[in-house]
């Protein structure tokens, strides 16, 4: 496996296979990989011939009260967990490779409207800008045939996929389901912030979003009502503290009164200092 620090390097290294005709695969990350990052190289390797990894801690992403400093790294780790499923480079940059003029005065962004609206682009202001600009940068980087995402951070791959086809990219990108520990808690890097009585109490996510599926089986079509259930759910926990719980139509991401056709319901509560999100997707 090989690791590339510069733009130069990883341009290199994908124009030699391009030249072959071989197909690039991306799967960009912040790292510290968990199964949910394994799963989307594992399918990468499946689908496409050469297998490219970014590992970038984007700052741009971060808001000014958020837990950049904080972010879990472990380099040698991720290198080895990649290694072993077969990755065929890793991207791994300085934020002077990426942003050689500095932060301050970058002025060039890529920005999704509409679809940024809600959920944690309502509550993280800037956030969304900072994930589609570094994103369109890696794209431009790497030059992928094939992008990978989770489906855990539903809206980030909505809003990438509408920023590829809006902007003619010329790649798929490809959205896999959420990977779940054994008690149904969303594998996320931020789970080893909780502690053991967090961890517990984070499993009212899943559990209240089983729920919501399952009402609908049973006939339920009203929104407010839905929402309501989610809400009782995670408020009844004393360690929960609700950012949002939202049931929206996919793939636009707007609000629904009654539900039909596709339809998400996405969340995002905190735990402590920890903030979590989940979400199910269910055709109606």
């Amino acid at each position: 496996m090989h690791i590339h620090r510069t733009i130069a390097e990883i341009r290199q290294f994908v124009r030699h296979f391009k030249a072959a005709g071989k197909t690039i695969g991306l799967v960009p990350t912040m790292g510290y990989f968990h199964e949910g990052h394994l799963a989307l190289m594992r399918e990468a390797k499946k689908t496409c011939d050469v297998v490219v990894v970014s590992l970038y801690v984007n700052p741009l992403q971060f808001g000014p009260k958020e837990d950049l400093a904080q972010y879990p790294r472990d380099f040698e780790r991720d290198c080895t967990m990649a290694r072993d499923v077969g990755v065929d480079a890793i991207f791994t940059p300085s934020d002077q490779e990426m942003y050689p003029q500095g932060f301050s005065t970058f002025s060039t962004f890529v920005e999704v409207t509409g679809l940024t609206a809600r959920l944690c682009g309502q509550s993280r202001p800037g956030h969304f800008r900072g994930v589609t600009t570094v994103v369109t940068k890696l794209f431009n980087i790497v030059t992928p045939d094939r992008a990978f995402f989770g489906q855990k951070d539903a809206q980030q791959a909505i809003v990438i996929q509408r920023m590829a086809r809006d902007l003619n990219m010329g790649l798929d990108v490809t959205i896999l389901p959420t990977v779940r520990e054994k008690d149904g808690l969303a594998m996320s890097s931020r789970n080893v912030y909780l502690t053991g009585e967090q961890r517990r109490d984070a499993l009212v996510l899943n559990r209240s979003l089983c729920t919501f599926r399952d009402a609908i089986q049973e006939g339920e079509r009203d929104a407010g009502r839905l929402r309501g259930m989610i809400m009782d759910m995670i408020t009844a926990v004393p360690g929960a503290q609700p950012d949002y719980v939202e049931i929206l139509a996919v793939p636009d991401l707007q609000p629904l009164e009654t539900l039909q056709g596709r339809v998400i319901a996405a969340l995002a509560v905190r735990f402590g200092k920890t903030r979590l999100i989940d979400n199910i997707i269910v055709e109606v």
